[in-house]
């Protein structure tokens, strides 16, 4: 059974596709861009300070990020804050937050 044809053929003539080629400058040149993909030097002075991640890992965080610690409360502080509903654990946080403003203060 023969495959069916997954893509288009061109719009262009392969003669309207070598002027176009031929046409085109040899390098571009952007005055609102300070990095120029044409400038070998650029290339590898950008990608020397780049930070390369793999897929899944954590790039620097925008806010400070919050300390996980492991801490026991009373049944009656966790069911009170359970009850309030989705997102108790912030609100958990920002009443510790105020208690720590007011105690501080002081």
């Amino acid at each position: 059974m023969k495959r069916a044809r997954t893509s288009k053929p061109s719009a262009f003539s392969k003669e309207q596709i070598a002027a176009a080629l031929a046409a085109a400058p040899e390098k571009v040149k952007d005055s609102e861009c300070p990095y120029d993909p044409n400038d070998a030097e650029a290339v590898d002075e950008y990608w020397a300070k780049a930070k390369i991640r793999l897929p899944g890992q954590r790039g620097p965080q925008k806010l400070p990020t919050k300390v996980a610690v492991t801490v026991r409360y009373s049944p009656e502080v966790v069911e009170y804050f359970k009850s309030t509903g989705e997102g108790w654990q912030t609100r958990m946080n920002e009443a510790l937050q105020q208690y720590v403003k007011r105690h501080r203060a002081a």
